[in-house]
């Protein structure tokens, strides 16, 4: 049996998922075999939020450079993106970043 904390792995801090945080969009990098359901419960479980709505996508590895000739790809992972109902609290991880 899986628990939340298996389910999401991180969360995702960049420019755009920071700017999203004012209409309660948080992403997350989360477990590949995950559905948006179990990602939905796992939020809700970990924060205490209301989840209203789960997007998911499969980001793909790039390419990357070791040296002169040898290359290779990054690994792929999946990204969710939770929006929190209005009436929810903020997660606090984002918190100090804004």
């Amino acid at each position: 049996m899986r628990t939340a904390y298996d389910i999401i792995i991180r969360p995702i801090i960049t420019e755009q998922s920071m700017e999203d945080i004012d209409i309660k969009k948080y992403a997350f990098e989360v477990a590949k075999d995950a559905n948006k359901i179990e990602i939905k419960k796992a939020i809700e479980e970990i924060f205490g939020v209301k989840v209203i709505r789960v997007t998911t996508t499969i980001v793909p590895g790039k390419e990357k450079r070791t040296g002169n000739n040898p290359k290779g790809y990054t690994s792929e992972w999946k990204k969710a993106v939770v929006k929190l109902s209005r009436n929810s609290k903020n997660i606090e991880i984002f918190e100090g970043m804004v």
